[in-house]
């Protein structure tokens, strides 16, 4: 059976190998109360904070990176809005629900009714955008 033409995951260019540590959450917190997002305490020692509004824009599933090629949006950009004279209010992104995946990771039921998105811990360790990940420090 070929695969050829079928995208699994983040984009070829970005991929990296993680050691098990670096994959493997020591804490995780979702702050649903203040709507900040997910943080993510590493076993390696890294943290990662990922804004839901990113979460959202960084859904892995089939049909968010299908949009997001079509649209040349890298995982976690923002959709581009179209320029109108009032533009209307849109509610921010906000999980309803968060499952644990098994160990693999974690699943957003969204305001918007989208659930399809599994986020790996690989998946969200190489979504990290902090400083030291975007220049390829220690957390990287």
């Amino acid at each position: 059976m070929s695969h050829e033409g079928i995208k699994f995951g983040a984009p070829a260019e970005i991929k990296r190998e993680f050691t098990r540590e670096e994959v493997t959450p020591a804490d995780v917190r979702v702050l649903l109360s203040t709507g900040a997002g997910l943080e993510v305490d590493w076993k390696d020692g890294h943290r990662s904070a990922y804004p839901f509004r990113f979460l959202r824009d960084a859904c892995p599933c089939a049909l968010c990176n299908d949009e997001r090629e079509k649209q040349g949006r890298a995982p976690g950009e923002a959709e581009p809005q179209a320029a109108t004279a009032l533009p209307m209010f849109k509610e921010p992104p906000r999980p309803q629900q968060v499952t644990p995946t098994g160990k693999y990771g974690l699943s957003f039921h969204w305001n918007d009714g989208h659930q399809h998105g599994i986020y790996s811990w690989e998946y969200l360790r190489l979504m990290c955008h902090c400083d030291s990940c975007k220049t390829g420090g220690a957390g990287a």
